[in-house]
């Protein structure tokens, strides 16, 4: 298939999907691999096993209807996922929201789905860049390694700016010193190369139980519980993927539940009578807007390299 022509595909989900669903992952703004144009379509640029791609969804409002169209060598793939990247495998069943909060979440929001990739590199690495720094940094340093290593998209999406993830033999030849200009510390980039250096391994890792992703991402140098679960959340679609470590989640969903912050062994022994779903109670948290209150004001860049922290 050449590269400028597209493909295209209709499905129309058996639920009143959204798009919504695949904000997820967007990382920060100004993501270089993701789009909302001003009609609302949803644009991607991936590395799929078949190779790269460019893919947009479009909703139709009258009948649900989700209109994709796909361009690259990958296309084809990029598609046949759609159904899977806005929910379709989610299954709810077993679940009981029990808390009045949730219950009231769920009744707003009867057909919030987790989607699922199926790419852990895609997932993985700016999960790992995510690290100990605050969002912004993380986020510029991720549009900083799309402009140097990152091709463009196939395409249309290359006219929009939509550049891909380099792959991981691209990940593995990036020195030291150029991490360093990214504003990646070493602690960081050592955990990417590393991961890089057994992608098609991690990649194997779907259809795997959560526990069994878990232990495999976690064996790797500078992985741990907060990564694996943002990249379980977002490649796997798993229900039970909570991100223990993050600054706000255990004081969002403790202030949601009990309206006291908790850290994250209260946040454990909150989410346990949901195991093995616990993921979807911050979902709900989330998707019904509650935040706690914040003070003071946001955390600043720092200004020099972070030390190591807590969060991996």
């Amino acid at each position: 298939m050449s590269i400028s022509t597209g493909r295209r595909r209709q499905w129309r989900p058996d639920w009143p999907a959204s798009l919504a669903t695949m904000r997820i992952h967007r990382r920060g703004p100004g993501d270089p691999t993701y789009r909302i144009d001003d009609a609302g379509r949803h644009w991607r640029a991936l590395l799929t096993p078949e190779g790269p791609a460019t893919l947009v969804l479009d909703l139709r409002a009258g009948d649900a209807t989700v209109d994709a169209e796909a361009w690259g060598p990958g296309a084809d793939w990029a598609l046949s996922a759609v159904p899977d990247l806005l929910g379709a495998a989610d299954d709810w069943s077993g679940f009981e929201p029990r808390h009045p909060v949730l219950v009231e979440a769920r009744r707003r929001h009867p057909h919030l789905r987790l989607g699922r990739t199926g790419l852990v590199m895609e997932a993985l690495l700016p999960a790992v860049l995510e690290q100990r720094v605050t969002g912004q940094e993380a986020f510029a340093g991720f549009r900083m390694l799309m402009r140097r290593h990152g091709e463009p998209a196939p395409g249309p999406g290359a006219d929009r700016g939509l550049r891909l993830q380099p792959p991981a033999a691209e990940l593995r030849r990036i020195p030291s010193w150029e991490w360093l200009q990214l504003h990646v510390d070493p602690a960081r980039s050592r955990a990417v190369v590393t991961a890089a250096r057994v992608a098609e391994s991690l990649e194997r890792t779907i259809g795997l139980s959560g526990p069994e992703v878990e232990r495999r991402l976690c064996s790797l140098p500078g992985i741990g519980v907060w990564t694996a679960a943002e990249v379980r959340q977002r490649a796997h679609g798993d229900p039970d993927a909570v991100s223990f470590g993050d600054y706000h989640v255990a004081k969002d969903v403790g202030w949601a539940l009990t309206g006291a912050e908790v850290d994250d062994a209260g946040l454990a022994e909150l989410l346990e009578p949901w195991r093995p779903q616990r993921g979807r109670v911050p979902a709900l948290v989330y998707a019904a807007g509650l935040r706690r209150p914040r003070h003071g004001a946001r955390m600043a860049p720092r200004t020099h390299l972070p030390a190591p922290g807590r969060r991996t």
